[in-house]
This record gives C-alpha cells, structure tokens and sequence, in this order.
C-alpha cells in the first residue's frame, strides 16, 4: 500500500511538472509571437534612412508611422502596389473610428510609411489635404484618387467603405448613415522617387 502512495505520488509529482513546462512554454511562445506581431520590418528602417540620406533636410524628422492600408491581405497588397506606383492618391476614415479609437485625424504635412500586409515598406506618403466631408457628399473626383482606378469608382467606394465602416461600428452597437462624416485624405507618394529621366 505505501508502494502504491509512493508511486502514485510520483507521478502526480510528475504530471504536475509537466504541467508548468507545458504553461511556461505556452507564454514563451505567446510573448514571442506577440514579439514578432510587434516588430517593425527592417524595411521600414531602410527606406525611412533612404529617404533621410537622399533629403538631409529631415534627419531630425522622427521615423513616421509604418503600417497598411485596409484589414486583409488582398486588398492590403493591392493597395500598396496602388500607391507605389501613384495610382492610389487619397484614403478615407470615419471621423467617429477616430474618434471611438481616440486616435488623432490625420494632418497635412503628416507623413506614412505605406507597407504590405506582412509589414515591408513599399513607399513613403505625405498629406497634402484633408477634409470631413458627409458620406453621401463625396465626389467622383475623389473616389478615383482613393480607388486608384476611374472605373465606377463612386459606386464601389460607397460599397467598399459602407462595408467596412459597417464592421466596425458593430462593435459599439451603431450602423452606417447617409450622413456619416468621413474624413478624406489626399497624399502624395514622395518615396521611392520616380525616375524623371527620359532615357
């Protein structure tokens, strides 16, 4: 009998140990995976240097913020090719997310490093104008700069951005308006420069 306890207690001993092993690795996989979310591409280092070294004026400029344009891989990817190659000159965000997420409206002057869904750099912006203008008061004119295409761009930035402001604003309980104000930003891709010479 005092085999049996003896045994039994071992292995409990045992199991429990493996337990906290378990746990532990768990956390050390979460805290470097949360690492890795968290890390900024080396790209982005790269090209902000770049930029620097090829515009002295502003090496005492703070690096500016990297991130992506929309909230999956597709169209993250598509849109960065959009503005790397200048087609993709506007974005657009809702005045209350900005608000809800207290996070500042985007300013002229303000410049972004644009990256790809997995975080690579692909071209520098800087705002040139922004606006708070009405969901149902937004122009053509300027779909086609957000869009980056001239094709029915009214029609599919209404859907695309009624959608997607949709989503979010489930969370606190509310629904898009015709009215929503909206805040539109125009930019310009000022890296990587485009080769002016006709060679």
């Amino acid at each position: 009998m005092k085999l049996i306890s003896i045994i039994l207690l071992v292995i409990f001993l045992f199991s429990c140990k493996q337990d906290k092993k378990s746990e532990a690795e768990i956390q050390t996989e979460t805290a470097t995976q949360a690492e890795s979310e968290n890390k900024t591409d080396k790209s982005v280092y790269e090209m902000w240097n770049n930029y620097v070294e090829a515009n002295p004026n502003f090496k005492d400029e703070k690096i500016p913020e990297a991130d992506f344009f929309h909230n999956n891989r597709e169209d993250a990817m598509r849109l960065a090719e959009l503005t790397l190659n200048g087609k993709k000159k506007a974005f657009s965000g809702l005045l209350s997310l900005y608000k809800q997420y207290n996070v500042d409206v985007p300013k002229v002057g303000t410049k972004q490093i644009v990256t790809d869904f997995d975080g690579k750099a692909k071209a520098i912006i800087e705002n040139i104008n922004v606006d708070t203008i009405p969901f149902n008061k937004i122009s053509e004119d300027y779909t086609e700069l957000d869009m980056g295409t001239n094709i029915e761009s009214l029609k599919k930035w209404k859907k695309a951005h009624w959608d997607f402001f949709e989503s979010f604003l489930k969370e606190n309980g509310s629904k898009p308006t015709d009215d929503m104000l909206i805040v539109c930003v125009r930019f310009e891709t000022i890296w990587p420069q485009k080769n002016t010479n006709n060679h």
